[in-house]
């Protein structure tokens, strides 16, 4: 990361009036990462991240007061991680800002804001079929666990 780029910027929490503009990158992230978008999923758990901040953050990333970003950022825990860590939930640049150093300046910021709270591990998910941002995530320290992450949907009681 450069200087430069860590200096330009900027971290802004997420305010409830500003649910349609981060919705908006939201979608335009997901269609760019083939990510299905339950919208209202998605809305839902982002409101209750912005009530209750002892689950993460929601930041917008802004270099001269532009909005060019995203992260979300997640609390979890695990024995093997030492107890409570840091999911880096989601990070998304628009296009424009790409190539500037951004990138690794919010997964620092991200693992600066974790650090000070305490955590000792950050981890985050990346698709198979984004070599460029797992070439990213590389680069600045996170590695390859070579393990697969299974979900299972349990709303409804159903197992």
């Amino acid at each position: 990361m450069s200087a430069a780029a860590a200096a330009a910027l900027a971290l802004r929490p997420v305010r409830r009036d500003d649910l349609p503009e981060l919705l908006g990158m939201l979608r335009r992230f997901y269609a760019e990462d083939r990510i299905p978008l339950d919208e209202p999923r998605v809305r839902r758990g982002l409101e209750q991240l912005l009530i209750d901040a002892s689950l993460g953050a929601a930041l917008f990333a802004e270099v001269g007061g532009e909005r060019v970003g995203y992260l979300v950022l997640g609390w979890c825990f695990s024995i093997e991680q030492g107890g409570r860590h840091l999911l880096v939930d989601e990070l998304y640049l628009e296009p424009a800002a790409r190539g500037r150093g951004l990138g690794g300046a919010l997964l620092a910021a991200a693992c600066d804001w974790a650090r000070g709270q305490g955590a000792e591990v950050a981890r985050l998910e990346v698709n198979r079929h984004n070599p460029r941002a797992k070439a990213l995530y590389l680069r600045h320290g996170f590695r390859d666990d070579d393990r697969d992450i299974l979900s299972l949907a349990i709303a409804g009681g159903g197992a």
